[in-house]
């Protein structure tokens, strides 16, 4: 299986959005969120990701087909590094779970951002925090922090690491 993480063009933002519009029905399982009058979910920070500096989004690419994407901002909230990055958003279509795409992307996205991360999931999603423990556990090799508490905004954990090899 070939996977990339390949740079999400502006040209190529209605293909993210349409992801994001999976991203969104899979979540709505923990969120409870309805579509809008138009029938779709939205993601209010999608433009923001072409327009901001500190905004960057991928899309994981499987044997040349999309799987999924992965979105990355530099707003944290359990660092006080202002150089850290966070994993704003992150969904690998079903078809391509449980087959190690998800694990392989995550540590390749933190590869190519070299220093602090943060890793948040809300409470709500409890499927994905025993994937974001492994792969935070294996890729910081055991030197993260974890967070179990919400702080002010954020109701779920968090996870602390440098990705900078030793």
């Amino acid at each position: 299986m070939n996977i990339q993480i390949v740079p999400a063009k502006e040209s190529q933002k209605s293909i993210l959005q349409q992801l994001m519009e999976l991203y969104s029905y899979d979540f709505s399982e923990f969120a409870h969120d309805d579509v809008n009058e138009h029938g779709l979910y939205g993601y209010s920070y999608l433009d923001h990701y072409w327009t901001d500096e500190t905004r960057h989004p991928f899309f994981i690419i499987v044997d040349g087909h999309y799987a999924g994407f992965v979105l990355v901002t530099k707003h944290c909230i359990y660092t006080a590094d202002s150089t850290a990055h966070n994993i704003s958003e992150f969904f690998v279509m079903r078809k391509y779970r449980k087959a190690g795409v998800g694990r392989l992307a995550a540590r390749r996205v933190f590869d190519m951002f070299s220093g602090m991360w943060e890793v948040r999931v809300l409470h709500i999603n409890v499927a994905a925090m025993p994937f974001w423990a492994k792969v935070v556990a294996e890729y910081a090799d055991g030197k993260h922090t974890f967070h179990p508490v919400a702080v002010v905004g954020w109701d779920g954990i968090g996870f602390t690491f440098d990705s900078r090899k030793k």
